[in-house]
């Protein structure tokens, strides 16, 4: 109302019209400062979504490319895992073997060897030197050998893969 007042002094007047441009703000420069905040935002949003955007591939490519090939890694390592838990076994079994076979050797030992060292006693002392020296044919064993396994039935061998070997040595008459 004090601009539209006529009965009004003219500075009260004109006092008043640049009191109300100075409050009356600008449209052009609020604008403007919107705008570039505006574009701010939608540059850094771009630069969001072409980082997204890049990921998004180099996970399709890790994808594609690479599990394929650790799950080809894995049905090969099952494979030789399962080779190996063989090999266990069969090294087990091979173990077991041995040591009945040294308990046995060791039987055959205790069982020949003393009658034999008592032989040579009695033969020693009966005064024939020539017969105590003597060594003695081994009687044959009444030993029976157990049965024991074949490598080949654990691990077969392919025909391509061995060769015949000729003698390292030969023999001299």
């Amino acid at each position: 109302m004090l601009l539209l007042d006529a009965d009004r002094p003219e500075p009260v007047r004109g006092g008043a019209r640049e009191l109300a441009v100075f409050l009356t703000p600008e449209p052009g420069a609020e604008a403007k400062e919107v705008e570039e905040t505006i574009e701010g935002l939608l540059l850094r949003l771009e630069e969001f979504c072409s980082l997204a955007d890049m990921i998004r591939s180099d996970t399709s490519q890790i994808l594609e490319e690479n599990i394929p090939l650790l799950k080809a890694k894995v049905v090969e390592m099952r494979g030789i895992y399962a080779k190996v838990d063989q090999l266990e076994a069969f090294v087990k079994m091979v173990r077991r073997h041995v040591s009945f076979l040294e308990a046995h050797v060791l039987q055959a030992e205790r069982d020949h060897g003393a009658l034999s060292q008592t032989l040579r006693k009695w033969l020693g002392s009966s005064g024939l030197p020539a017969l105590g020296n003597k060594r003695w044919a081994p009687v044959a064993p009444t030993f029976k050998l157990p049965a024991l396994y074949r490598t080949e039935d654990y691990f077969p061998v392919d025909v391509g893969e061995v060769m015949p070997r000729a003698p390292s040595c030969q023999r001299r008459l």
